[in-house]
């Protein structure tokens, strides 16, 4: 990991931007970090946009993080942002588009595709950047995940035992063979899925949140569309994992 840039926010936060290999990435920490004991880390996900158009959406949420005591960290997807194109990926978001905008159900084939290679290339990726996250000194865990694509979510929560809590959002396609993986989260989940979420299949969200095998598991349903999720959503979220994660 190597840091390229560092800035100090108005509340104090200290934003460092990185890189490990070829993936970008950003790191906020409290503006206490280097006076007090090593904190816990929240992973933020996001969706394929890009991590400069995401960028205030997350660093919104590390201020909120920084404000209950935790780390966050991001790092871009395989073919977003100034990452190289993904030729397959590509293909798999031009056959979404084409089949939304001719009203056409969205077929488990382009579901697979869109979602299934990116899974596979992203969660090493996630855990390659916590190994270097946990090596610095300010940062001693434990580890939270929120947001982002859930199936991502899904597979870290399953396959990296450092990850003690997950907050989901139920707004991202799914595919069938990531319902199976869900019967074997066990981890504390917090699930937000908004109730009119126009790109969503709100049954499949429900079903998902059914199939995980957490014992402890919060479903918190608001009315409204995808990008109306209302500012308490943040707050219970907030609350949820410093629960878990002090």
């Amino acid at each position: 990991m190597r840091f390229t840039s560092e800035q100090r926010l108005d509340d104090g936060v200290l934003e460092r931007e990185f890189t490990l290999g070829e993936i970008p990435g950003i790191l906020w920490t409290p503006g206490s970090a280097s006076a007090s004991a090593p904190v816990p880390l929240i992973l933020l996900g996001h969706p394929p946009l890009g991590l400069h158009k995401m960028y205030p959406r997350l660093v919104a949420r590390a201020r909120h993080s920084a404000a209950e005591g935790f780390a966050a960290a991001t790092i871009e997807l395989p073919g977003s942002g100034d990452r190289p194109r993904w030729a397959a990926a590509e293909q798999a978001r031009a056959d979404l588009r084409r089949a939304m905008e001719a009203g056409e159900p969205v077929s488990d084939e382009i579901i697979d595709a869109l979602i299934l290679p990116l899974v596979e290339k992203a969660v090493p990726e996630w855990q390659a950047a916590l190994d270097a996250l946990l090596s610095l000194p300010e940062i001693g865990g434990p580890v939270g995940y929120s947001g982002g694509v859930i199936s991502i979510g899904i597979r870290l929560a399953v396959v990296e035992p450092r990850i003690v809590a997950a907050g989901f959002f139920a707004g991202s396609f799914v595919p069938r063979a990531m319902f199976e993986e869900a019967r074997q989260v066990t981890i504390p989940l917090h699930v937000l899925l908004q109730w009119d979420d126009e790109g969503n299949d709100r049954q499949a969200a429900l079903n998902l949140f059914d199939a995980f095998g957490s014992k402890e598991k919060t479903l918190h349903a608001n009315m409204g569309g995808h990008t109306g999720v209302p500012q308490f959503a943040g707050e219970d979220a907030a609350g949820f994992f410093a629960r878990h994660l002090r």
